[in-house]
């Protein structure tokens, strides 16, 4: 594990007693300037900062990512998950956080961080990668039904395969052998022949033998 930076540890801990200092009352502040002022370059200019301020924030806890300390990394993607909601880059921390928490072995931490993308994100690009990672965090908890309720959900086509893939292992884990292999099919002839991850379907089609 990699030596946690004690600055950056600081800058994490000042910026989230800032937050909870002054966020509230600089939001009040704007929202009356826009309402006396009609001011737009003033909301402008704050979305900007916004922008701004997620970004370093991001860019800090790639940094305490490094570390693969849960809890200053779900620590780190809090602060961006309350502090900045609407910023792309919210969804994205609480991605890492959710991969950190299943790599600790926190499922229902990392089952809370995946919903919060699910019930906050704007890119369904993002929805449809939490599902799929949530989905295989319910798998391994043997949480089949709400999993495969899960893999049902409408998604983006570039994501048929590696749902169907999962749809397979949740159906075989089931002893739904049929129709884990009809899944199986459905993944090989979403996914690309020149991924190494085709050959890996491929190699759970074959093993469940020929259909009766």
């Amino acid at each position: 594990m990699a030596t946690y930076n004690r600055e950056e540890e600081e800058k994490i801990e000042g910026i989230k007693a800032w937050w909870n200092r002054f966020g509230t009352a600089i939001t009040v502040v704007l929202a009356v300037m826009v309402a006396t002022f009609g001011g737009t370059q003033v909301w402008k200019y704050y979305q900007q900062q916004q922008a701004h301020q997620a970004a370093d924030l991001y860019a800090l806890l790639k940094q305490v990512q490094a570390t693969e300390d849960v809890e200053k990394i779900s620590d780190a993607a809090h602060l961006l998950t309350e502090g900045y909601p609407s910023s792309g880059y919210a969804p994205r921390a609480a991605l890492i956080a959710a991969k950190a928490s299943v790599k600790a072995g926190d499922m229902q931490r990392a089952k809370t961080q995946l919903q919060w993308i699910l019930d906050h994100a704007k890119e369904p690009e993002m929805k449809d990668l939490a599902r799929l990672r949530l989905a295989s965090v319910l798998l391994d908890e043997e949480n089949y039904n709400e999993a495969l309720r899960h893999l049902n959900t409408k998604h983006i086509d570039s994501f048929s395969g590696l749902y169907a893939d999962l749809k397979g292992d949740v159906q075989l884990a089931l002893g739904k052998i049929e129709e884990a292999r009809l899944s199986y099919q459905a993944a090989i002839n979403n996914l690309n022949k020149n991924n190494s991850y085709f050959n890996i379907v491929q190699m759970k089609l074959d093993a469940l033998g020929e259909s009766d």
